[in-house]
């Protein structure tokens, strides 16, 4: 059991690391494709341009990961817990007939 849980934090770890270094790969290779001839700016480098994904990250959504959806999700969780049992039930109904499901 404890293998199985250590390989479980290995692999994780390692699809962290390789989830970095691709959007460090593609934040570089899309700056360095496009912005030095549209806006004459210096290429940059992979290190740079995870120095940048980071910086955008906590600029357009935060430490919470939420970003503009969490914020939506916040509000609609918010206004559900301000509805009436009947506003809520009208709700369901809906919503339900929208997502392809049908309520019984």
């Amino acid at each position: 059991m404890k293998r199985f849980r250590a390989r479980k934090i290995a692999g994780v770890i390692c699809l962290v690391i390789a989830g970095v270094i691709a959007f460090g790969i593609i934040v570089m290779l899309l700056w360095n494709a496009l912005m030095p001839e549209i806006f004459h700016l210096p290429t940059i480098s992979f290190w740079q341009a995870l120095g940048l994904f980071l910086l955008a990250k906590i600029l357009f959504s935060g430490f919470r990961g939420g970003g503009p959806r969490g914020r939506m999700k916040d509000k609609l969780r918010e206004k559900w817990m301000t509805m009436t049992p009947e506003e809520r039930e009208k709700f369901k109904q809906d919503w339900g007939g929208r997502c392809g499901r049908e309520r019984v």
